[in-house]
């Protein structure tokens, strides 16, 4: 099946009260683990891609090409969306040219207006192009790529605004960060992500840094409006984790245990239980 974009799994998302998780890759092992497990649970899925991630994989075409050939050698059969995350206006423009479905422009430190400007543009080169495009009002606290955000909460009029210019999806921070939760998190503004739901209506919203925000909390946030999940700490996580064990258990030392494909092995089986317990979460099971 070819890459789809967001637009349908999102609006399905959004009238069935569920949400679609966004999970980010690294390598092969990263889309491997989550294409499968999308496929297990029949469940539609986006894979999300960081600028510094794009470089360590060797550059756009190169995903672009990984993705592909894995969704063919593995039949996968349910809708998979390639996705930048965080993009700059230049990054944005690059994926589109490398092939991505999805691309999501961080307008975010811009002033409004040049907010509008460079968002109004990509909004026209994805619709031309049949593309989704998500767009960001309030920063993302926390670093994402040396991008750093103080965690700040969305204007709701300003995402209106943005939500206004056509855009398929919508980031707006309310109190989210990126990376582990620290111990003296005040949790999600849900008052802010009602106001922002009133205003903005049928748009899917987007919550970032889905890794570490209590259940009940994402419960909720879906009931809100929130439409789309993004998650890559939980699964970085997992996936040292699972490698430490294995490599403090002498396994790597034992026959060929070092050979790279059994080495990575557990860390692979734990991505796709993050993955699989996400999903569950979010509710997109069966959904594909």
């Amino acid at each position: 099946m070819a890459l789809v974009n967001a637009k349908e799994m999102l609006t399905k998302a959004k009238e069935g009260h569920y949400a679609v998780g966004q999970f980010n890759i690294n390598n092969l092992e990263w889309t491997k683990a989550i294409l499968l497990t999308a496929q297990e649970l029949n469940s539609p899925v986006i894979l999300g891609v960081s600028e510094g991630a794009g470089k360590y994989m060797c550059g756009y075409k190169t995903i672009v090409g990984m993705v592909n050939g894995m969704i063919d050698e593995l039949k996968i059969t349910v809708p998979v969306a390639l996705h930048l995350d965080h993009g700059s206006y230049e990054g944005a423009k690059a994926c589109i040219a490398a092939g991505f479905s999805s691309i999501m422009f961080d307008g975010s430190h811009y002033p409004i207006d040049e907010n509008v400007a460079k968002t109004t543009e990509l909004v026209a080169i994805c619709n031309e192009k049949n593309l989704s495009i998500e767009a960001e009002v309030g920063s993302i606290g926390g670093e994402e790529d040396g991008v750093v955000g103080a965690g700040e909460c969305a204007d709701p009029n300003e995402c209106k605004m943005i939500a206004d210019l056509g855009v398929t999806m919508l980031a707006a921070g309310i109190g989210n960060i990126h990376g582990k939760y620290p111990d003296n998190w005040q949790g999600l503004n849900f008052d802010v992500l009602a106001d922002i739901q009133k205003l903005t209506g049928k748009m899917p919203l987007v919550l970032h840094g889905g890794s570490g925000i209590p259940e009940e909390m994402v419960r909720k946030a879906i009931d809100l409006g929130v439409s789309k999940v993004n998650v890559n700490t939980e699964c970085q996580l997992a996936f040292a984790a699972a490698t430490r064990k294995y490599i403090e258990a002498g396994k790597d030392t034992q026959g060929k245990g070092f050979d790279p494909r059994k080495l990575l092995a557990p860390g692979f089986e734990a991505i796709k239980a993050t993955v699989k317990e996400k999903m569950e979460l979010f509710g997109s099971v069966g959904k594909a």
